[in-house]
């Protein structure tokens, strides 16, 4: 299950948001041949037209479970002052199967702060 967080982000500015994932006992996830893919809207019904994709990697080494999500300040300036946006973080690989494996790893809202100077 996917922890939530609430987010806030100022309009106009770039924006870095570094997620640390464990395992269950405690231990560091291991991404090593893992994607990773983010995405923001309006709402959940919200069209591909209104959806946001933040740029997502995963860190360097693999091993360290972080996931670095980013978003430039056009990006957010295109984004409604003084709304909530929903968002989620999913990784995936391809397991023995060539199955795709799907683990949502964070998820939850993120408001959007207004900017005065534009």
């Amino acid at each position: 299950m996917a922890r939530y967080e609430e987010l806030t982000f100022d309009q106009g500015t770039d924006v870095a948001v570094e997620i640390h994932c464990i395992n269950e006992d405690g231990s560091k996830k291991n991404f090593s041949n893992y994607n990773v893919a983010a995405k923001l809207k309006l709402n959940l019904n919200a069209d591909s037209d209104n959806t946001i994709e933040f740029n997502a990697i995963i860190g360097s080494p693999a091993t360290d479970g972080i996931i670095n999500l980013s978003l430039t300040n056009t990006q957010t300036d295109a984004l409604l002052p003084k709304k909530r946006y929903l968002y989620d973080v999913e990784v995936s690989f391809v397991d023995s199967d060539d199955a795709t494996i799907v683990e949502r790893v964070l998820e939850g809202s993120v408001y959007i702060n207004p900017s005065v100077t534009k």
